[in-house]
């Protein structure tokens, strides 16, 4: 309801400015400051004050008193605080907000005629997924999610890097050494775990053998690489039988998050339709490339690159950033727009890519970075684990584990352990844990490191995953206990008075907005952001209006269980936004 009542907020808006002849290029509609008693309102009065020289406040009586909101579903009045014109809602806003918020997809916009391609975690294939890129998933996952909630044909792709020396490395290794080479047992029972030590033997093996056995070595890795270059199909098989395998268990350590991927996008894919040859050739003919000892540069210095980019070797072989000028230009021909996600790591290497893309002559207002800053290890026995890092996997097993403790300590406070089993508490465990990790993630800017604290994670009453999903289950349990007392369709929104039941309403009615304001600026923190103020909301509901009491009215409590009904269907679908589960019990 807020995105049509902020339609029609403008619409007065603009036309009371053009009665006052005042420019109506910028309205400044936004969310007003928390001390101004409004669902929207309007700061334009900043803007016009050197325009008509007068004081804001002046300015903002002068727009009140002029718009006019006879004919407008939604909009109750019109006021003023200080500099701010401010917009209030009437009943049928509220009204209408329950009706729309009891459908199972509330919060999900309209379909767009635009097609999105989100690239992220794009890991190297050459081990387990490591916790440092931890944010990649989960912030990929969930700005794909965002956009397919704000009605665009999203596809979610990996970009798999097997065309590097690391990855004719491994092939190499995997081809080289026995069982019986490696030193160390798999850590866990999948297959990454498994062919990971071939590459960290290798890499082993490269530091410490004889001169003329790591010649012989560099001389086969050097031959593989080369053999991708060219195009070579039976390097490419060599290279697939490793990467492939491996993929297999990175994406189960993936649907554990879970995060899901439509197409795995090979680096050696625009080698080998010529695509990469095409785009070095392209840039050679460019006036800003230039040979140095045989290898090829781009000067961007007019971009305000201090460093240029090389995009061949002396060699004549390709760069990463060549190969991905190439995947690039294959997204903007079958995508309307793309995202990619990326550590702070890459942001030179994305800038310059961006510049090169410009060079070619491609639209690069198509391409849109998520760039993040970098999780630090979380407390407890992963950061003292001896070995060669902690896995991704290492924090969701600390995660459920950390769950199950504290749900199960909930559970004894509370005296209801007779009412689940174990398989309700796995169950709870495996949906608190991962959530807390996913909310604690995707909950910041990504530009800020996070310091993972448990505790802060795990906290069922503070800014976390947890908190939420209770106040979900609380809602479903309202629900289930009320199994045959509920009419259905037919209430009475009008009996929803109480300063607690509305604002519960105003709350639920900003979802579709904060889907359309964060799928626009790509930050699902945001939508963290209200969903926990969406929870917040609900609790202050349950705590001041009793929705079962006997003493309550049919008419009312069948109003205030369908605002429950609501208010799960809001916290649900935020929740999966996030791609967090939304637990029914707890």
């Amino acid at each position: 309801m807020l995105l049509s009542f902020r339609q029609e907020v403008e619409t007065a808006l603009a036309a009371a400015l053009e009665r006052l002849d005042l420019p109506t290029d910028d309205l400044g509609i936004e969310e007003p400051p928390e001390d101004v008693r409004a669902v929207l309102a309007s700061s334009a009065a900043f803007r016009l004050a050197s325009v008509v020289g007068a004081p804001p406040p002046e300015i903002a009586a002068d727009v009140a008193a002029e718009i006019d909101v006879d004919g407008t579903d939604y909009v109750g009045s019109v006021s003023t605080q200080g500099p701010y014109v401010n917009f209030q809602p009437n009943r049928a806003y509220l009204a209408d907000t329950l009706a729309a918020a009891r459908a199972e997809d509330y919060g999900m916009l309209a379909p767009k005629d635009t097609s999105v391609v989100v690239e992220h975690t794009s890991a190297n294939p050459t081990g387990p997924v490591h916790v440092g890129r931890a944010r990649n998933p989960i912030l990929g996952d969930a700005v794909a999610r965002l956009l397919e909630y704000a009605g665009y044909d999203v596809d979610v792709h990996y970009y798999v890097n097997d065309a590097g020396r690391q990855v004719a490395v491994f092939t190499w290794a995997y081809e080289t050494f026995e069982e019986s080479d490696l030193s160390e047992e798999p850590e866990r029972d999948r297959i990454e775990y498994d062919l990971v030590r071939y590459y960290r033997t290798g890499n082993e093996y490269l530091e410490s053998a004889d001169a003329d056995a790591v010649e012989a070595a560099e001389d086969e890795i050097q031959s593989i690489m080369q053999g991708l270059e060219s195009g070579d199909e039976e390097a490419f098989e060599r290279v697939s039988r490793v990467v492939d395998q491996v993929l297999d268990g990175m994406t189960d350590c993936l649907a554990r998050l879970p995060a899901s991927f439509d197409e795995f996008v090979k680096e050696t894919r625009f080698i080998r339709d010529g695509s990469t040859e095409e785009i070095a050739d392209r840039l050679i003919d460019t006036d800003l490339a230039y040979e140095d000892e045989g290898a090829w540069h781009l000067d961007l210095s007019d971009r305000g690159f201090e460093k240029d980019l090389v995009f061949l070797r002396s060699d004549g072989t390709s760069l990463y950033t060549t190969r991905d000028l190439a995947h690039h230009e294959w997204k903007f021909a079958a995508y309307d727009r793309a995202v990619t996600v990326l550590g702070e790591d890459h942001k030179l290497q994305a800038a310059q890519l961006q510049a090169a893309l410009d060079v070619l002559g491609n639209d690069t207002d198509q391409l849109r970075d998520v760039i993040y800053s970098y999780v630090n290890l979380p407390e407890g026995k992963m950061s003292t684990r001896a070995g060669t890092g902690v896995d991704l996997d290492d924090l969701l097993d600390e995660a459920i584990e950390r769950a199950r403790d504290a749900v199960e300590s909930r559970l004894d406070t509370r005296i209801r352990d007779d009412e689940l089993d174990g398989a309700d508490v796995d169950r709870i465990a495996h949906q608190v844990g991962i959530g807390a990790v996913r909310y604690d993630i995707v909950s910041k800017q990504p530009t800020k490191p996070i310091t993972f604290q448990w505790d802060d994670a795990l906290d069922f009453e503070g800014q976390s995953a947890p908190y939420v999903q209770y106040a979900h289950a609380r809602a479903c349990g309202i629900l289930d206990e009320a199994a045959g007392e509920f009419d259905g369709p037919d209430v009475d929104p009008e009996v929803l008075t109480d300063e607690a039941e509305e604002h519960l309403l105003r709350t639920l009615a900003r979802f579709p907005w904060v889907i359309e304001e964060s799928a626009d600026e790509l930050e699902p923190h945001a939508v963290a952001t209200y969903t926990r103020e969406l929870a917040d909301a609900f609790n202050g509901f349950y705590r001041e209006c009793p929705v079962l009491d006997p003493a309550v009215s049919p008419e009312r409590r069948d109003a205030r269980l369908a605002l429950v009904v609501a208010a799960r269907n809001g916290m649900a679908n935020a929740l999966d936004v996030l791609g967090i589960d939304a637990p029914d019990s707890m």
